[in-house]
């Protein structure tokens, strides 16, 4: 590979409560960087409404560079009850052919793994499942690539819980890790818990890295809006979370959760670069 892969990944945009000045942001880091593809994990609207929808449509069809877009709990819809079990994805079809999009690139391809479902045998249906239908789907995918190519795996949940204010519980999540540690899977791109993180979750069948995204919306946990810039050079997976605060990265990754809104920074501070999160167990609950 001559020249490296530099990926945006973006989570959680709530159109409905977006953050318009982070939106215009990162369109602006978008066009100026041109990467050569984007993943967003999920949660595009705030309620499913058709003119979150719409906007989302908007924005993301603006965009200079191929996109994938993950379902999130809150695209199912909200208030329309039959339309939820019946046609849940109904309102995506504006955006169909980035929906669950496979992007292959230069030896990296990202691969969908759905972590949402129409209904639970549980009262909170916010949470993760990864079915065994979408596992099976998203195995195939990884299996059916060239020899050689890595693959980014992009979830809305993720698969564990990562030691965020927000939680996932996503059901089958570890059985899916440890499915994947079988596979060359570079990374897991997930959002749903607004920080940002990187860490590497040991499985029976080996490590996997997990990198989370933070939020472009105004539902704000421990940290700024942020989104995260991936550079792949062939041998190693680089990490940078970006925000238009300045926030240095290793600020923005989360290993407790900080008592204050925002992360401490001195004035004019720049954002600092991040690699691998050094392999030690990370504390998970």
């Amino acid at each position: 590979m001559n020249e490296p892969i530099r990926l945006f990944h973006l989570s959680d945009i709530h159109f409905g409560l977006e953050d318009r000045s982070a939106l215009a942001w990162v369109k602006g880091e978008i066009a100026r960087v041109r990467p050569d593809a984007i993943a967003i994990t999920g949660d595009l609207t705030m309620r499913a409404r058709h003119r979150e929808f719409a906007a989302a449509v908007d924005w993301i069809g603006s965009l200079e560079a191929p996109v994938t877009v993950g379902v999130g709990n809150h695209d199912m819809p909200y208030f329309n009850p039959i339309e939820r079990f019946v046609d849940p994805y109904r309102r995506m079809r504006a955006m169909a052919d980035k929906v669950e999009r496979e992007i292959d690139l230069p030896g990296i391809a990202i691969v969908p793994l759905k972590t949402v479902a129409r209904a639970q045998f549980r009262l909170n249906w916010s949470k993760g499942w990864v079915t065994k239908a979408a596992l099976r789907d998203c195995l195939a995918a990884i299996d059916a690539l060239p020899a050689g190519t890595q693959a980014l795996v992009a979830v809305h949940h993720p698969l564990v819980e990562v030691g965020t204010d927000g939680t996932a519980l996503t059901r089958n999540g570890s059985a899916a890790l440890a499915e994947l540690a079988r596979r060359p899977v570079l990374a897991v791109l997930s959002g749903h818990v607004h920080d940002a993180f990187d860490l590497m979750q040991h499985t029976g069948n080996g490590p996997v890295r997990m990198i989370g995204a933070g939020t472009l919306s105004r539902r704000l946990r421990s940290t700024p809006p942020s989104f995260n810039e991936l550079i792949w050079d062939g041998r190693e997976l680089s990490v940078t979370v970006r925000n238009p605060e300045a926030v240095p990265t290793r600020e923005m990754m989360i290993d407790e959760v900080p008592e204050d809104a925002l992360p401490p920074r001195e004035p004019g501070e720049p954002v600092a670069p991040i690699h691998r999160v050094p392999p030690a167990d990370p504390p998970v609950h």
